[in-house]
């Protein structure tokens, strides 16, 4: 059951229980400070892992890397977690760290705005109104689905949806089922789907490159060696973010760097793809690591199945049938699913909360670039604290990067509290030479270099995704708040 905020005043308002959101409040429960509210416009904890749970979703980062530090999990069932296992494990954590109490389920945020008069955020939420000193926004950067708008798509009289809001309800079993995408999401689906479809045909309009999937069972000498010894997987853990740390400077400063990788996918490719013509089709002509690394051994298997076909011509339209290419042939379909991937730049979220001006985020944004001070704080926004903002995006996990944000907000907390500032805002100055100092660190990078455009490129080409540079170097600039980087109002 929902329940009604009824103007209720909080020292923080939190958006979104996802892991970052899940973060901030077990933090601040952790430190004493129970005046706190998230807000959850879902029934249940996950976030990204709670929306997305299309069959065969999957994290591409360890499970011992992609979670808590101060929760581990001696229990895994995998080195790479599946989405349920993923979920269940955050609802533990907002039991066990006692902040269910504090969520409030079924609760969409549709406006924050910043009242520089009263020096509080109005939040209006479909559970009714509140008030809060400050905000922070976990709203997750995979949480608005990106649907292309395709000619003729309405007309289409078969059945439509994209992986994030994937129909459980809808048998695929038989079907002619055409895929649109041939990103992360799709890559982990279409195994499942062709083993269920009649004829399965994939629109790839950029092929990907696809590494050997390195996951396996955990087996139960693990398992008990971890409850035994915790200082073991404390011990893997850290082992697992050297490895990753390793990767850093093939990504940022020498993409020469990443032609091991490159022989790794093509030797997956060569070695399972035995068609010349559908391996070329299926070989990119860009960088390893310019675009998203996708993990897969039953990906290439899926695609050359006697019941799946791989279409490179681009997409001209939709019709009640199927979908035409650009060489003219129909493809007739019973289900299109898209694999399109997220909005990243024009996330909704963007929209709903304003500063001073009364200017939203997405409007900021939109009239210039992507910039945040350490993907953290945005300057005419008071008291306001984004989670995985622009140019925070570490090379381990993004739980890391939460953590490491997390760490940041508390600590802007406890300044504010010990010197009684009723505001914190940073400076226009500091947000710039944050934003020109990232993008001078990238400007080398496999991103930038590597021949592609992805998702972590801005309209304009700018890198607004990753931190340019190790996860250690991104930790240390967070541990402290310079007060000098913010102007404070008491």
């Amino acid at each position: 059951m929902t329940q009604q905020l009824n103007g209720q005043h909080v020292r923080v308002a939190i958006i979104g229980a996802g892991f970052g959101g899940l973060g901030t409040a077990i933090r601040l429960k952790q430190t004493g400070r129970d005046d706190f509210v998230v807000l959850e416009r879902a029934d249940e904890v996950g976030g990204t892992w709670q929306i997305n749970n299309y069959p065969g979703a999957q994290c591409d980062v360890p499970s011992l890397i992609y979670s808590f530090s101060f929760a581990p999990n001696p229990n895994w069932s995998r080195l790479y977690p599946l989405q349920e296992e993923l979920k269940t494990y955050m609802h533990q954590c907002a039991e066990d760290f006692e902040v269910l109490p504090h969520i409030r389920f079924g609760t969409e945020v549709t406006d924050a705005s910043w009242d520089d008069t009263a020096q509080l955020w109005r939040i209006r939420t479909s559970s009714g109104d509140l008030t809060a000193t400050v905000l922070v926004g976990a709203i997750g950067p995979f949480s608005a689905p990106s649907t292309p708008d395709l000619p003729g798509l309405k007309s289409f009289k078969g059945t439509v949806f994209h992986s994030q809001t994937w129909d459980h309800d809808h048998d695929l079993t038989g079907e002619r089922v055409g895929v649109i995408g041939t990103g992360a999401s799709a890559v982990q689906f279409i195994p499942r789907v062709q083993r269920k479809a009649g004829h399965l045909t994939v629109f790839q309009r950029t092929p990907t490159w696809i590494l050997p999937h390195p996951d396996r069972k955990v087996g139960k000498a693990t398992h008990a060696l971890y409850h035994r010894v915790p200082g073991a997987q404390a011990a893997a853990r850290k082992a697992w973010e050297l490895s990753f740390e390793a990767l850093v400077p093939g990504f940022i400063s020498e993409p020469k760097l990443q032609k091991p990788l490159e022989m790794m996918a093509r030797g997956l490719l060569k070695k399972q793809v035995r068609d010349p013509e559908l391996r070329a089709r299926l070989t990119p002509d860009y960088a390893v690591g310019c675009k998203r690394p996708t993990f897969s051994n039953k990906y290439y298997p899926a695609l050359t199945a006697d019941n799946a076909t791989v279409v490179s011509e681009g997409i001209t339209k939709v019709t009640p049938r199927g979908i035409v290419t650009s060489d003219g042939v129909e493809h007739e379909l019973d289900t299109i699913i898209f694999g399109t991937g997220f909005k990243m730049t024009d996330h909704p979220g963007f929209g709903v909360v304003h500063g001073r001006d009364g200017s939203s985020i997405g409007d900021v944004w939109r009239t210039g670039e992507m910039a945040a001070y350490l993907g953290t704080s945005l300057h005419n926004f008071p008291n306001f604290f984004m989670i995985l903002g622009p140019n925070s995006g570490v090379y381990t996990s993004a739980v890391i990067t939460i953590e490491n944000q997390v760490h940041y907000i508390v600590e802007a907390l406890r300044q504010m509290e010990e010197r009684d500032l009723a505001t914190l805002e940073v400076t226009a100055e500091a947000q710039q030479d944050y934003f020109e100092w990232a993008n001078e660190g990238l400007a080398r990078s496999v991103f930038i270099t590597g021949g592609c455009h992805s998702y972590y490129l801005s309209p304009t080409g700018r890198n607004f995704t990753h931190f340019p540079g190790f996860s250690a170097t991104f930790k240390s600039r967070t541990s402290k708040v310079n007060l000098d980087h913010y102007g404070v109002c008491q």
